[in-house]
């Protein structure tokens, strides 16, 4: 294949569209926004599940180095009520077929496999021009202009190229997740520590709710979650810790203080993350040279499938191109075809989950999908 697939994004999706396409032989350039690879941190725990997730990893030829990254018991889980009773204890036999591992840890075993120039960093797309035939020019904030014979979108909730085939946006979930940290847990936190256990924690109640996940190094990252209106977010000054903190703490009153502590003793300030998703049925008439993926293509609400299914897109979208490699459109269309049914799908189930979590039978709701989905052994 002579054509040159250009990609935004370098996360989980884009790097893995890249990996996969190497493998087959395709050059790929990556043009990243954010300046390095370390620029920041890259999150927390993701469970990679063998029915998607694995299988990119296994086309990009990286499931051994995945094995090593994989945290042991991060797949145990528990529920907990608000005063603190164990409701439910899943322990970690390695059976559960989501094992953990660092996001970045991930991220870094993707980038170590690609060419040392694919990804070109510090290249903020600002806007993507169609020029017809297929080509689009695309302009970065430093002025910079590239033309492109296939363009991927694989950059995130606010997607450039995503007007280039849509015209729908990202709207407000109904949802916002604060996010904390907690350091050297096991010592300067025990009671947290216990609560949470070896894995990831839930601690739900109608409207709200208290997630966390062990770390390596016992870090302990937390998630408190609240059902408000996108103003009752914005009228609360994150760029006052304390009084944010304050603010979120007092919708877990009465809560038992080993479960509000990881909102109260976080080590970071908190961050808001209002949760936005894209309509469920999002699709797009067919648009020659361009494509999407991941978040980009299907926005939706936390499930636990978000990186899964981006990894699995830009797996399958190279599949595509390596078994068309002399027509794009038909490989295009073979992709897309397949994605549509795909991510309507997950984006439905991510919807009954936020149902699960908060609604208004919770917490029982998530110890009956518990016990559906993920017996206990």
């Amino acid at each position: 294949m002579n054509t040159t697939v250009t990609i935004i994004g370098a996360g989980l999706g884009g790097l893995t569209l890249a990996r996969v396409l190497h493998v087959h032989g395709i050059r790929a350039t990556i043009y990243e926004a954010e300046a390095s690879a370390t620029v920041r941190a890259q999150g927390g725990m993701l469970d990679i599940h063998e029915h998607n997730g694995q299988l990119a990893l296994k086309a990009a030829g990286l499931f051994d180095k995945f094995i090593e990254i994989i945290h042991p018991g991060g797949q145990q889980g528990r529920a907990l009520d608000k005063e603190g009773n164990v409701l439910l204890d899943d322990p970690d036999d390695g059976t559960g077929g989501r094992p953990e591992v660092p996001r970045g840890e991930l991220r870094r075993i993707l980038l170590e496999s690609l060419p040392a120039d694919t990804v070109q960093w510090g290249h903020k797309l600002i806007v993507a021009t169609p020029l017809g035939g297929g080509r689009h020019v695309l302009t970065f904030a430093d002025g910079s202009t590239v033309t492109t014979e296939l363009l991927v979108g694989a950059d995130g909730a606010w997607s450039k190229v995503r007007p280039l085939l849509s015209e729908a946006k990202p709207a407000y979930a109904g949802i916002t997740y604060i996010e904390t940290y907690l350091y050297d847990s096991d010592t300067s936190h025990k009671a947290s520590a216990e609560a949470v256990g070896g894995g990831a924690l839930f601690a739900m109640a109608p409207g709200k709710g208290i997630m966390a996940h062990r770390e390596p190094n016992g870090v302990l990252h937390t998630y408190v979650a609240l059902k408000k209106p996108e103003d009752w977010i914005a009228s609360t000054d994150f760029s006052d810790p304390m009084a944010a903190v304050a603010c979120v703490a007092k919708e877990f009153g009465g809560w038992a203080p080993e479960l509000t502590a990881l909102i109260t003793d976080g080590e970071t300030n908190p961050v808001s993350r209002p949760i936005y998703a894209l309509p469920v049925e999002h699709r797009w008439t067919r648009v020659p040279g361009v494509t999407l993926l991941g978040d980009a293509a299907h926005l939706m609400a936390p499930s636990g499938e978000g990186a899964n299914l981006a990894m699995y897109d830009g797996a399958e979208l190279a599949k595509a191109i390596a078994a068309n490699a002399e027509d794009v459109e038909a490989a295009l269309l073979a992709y897309e075809t397949d994605l549509f049914p795909r991510s309507a799908f997950e984006a439905a189930e991510a919807n009954r989950m936020q149902e699960v979590l908060f609604g208004d039978n919770s917490p029982q709701s998530l110890l009956d999908f518990f016990s559906e989905s993920q017996p206990v052994k």
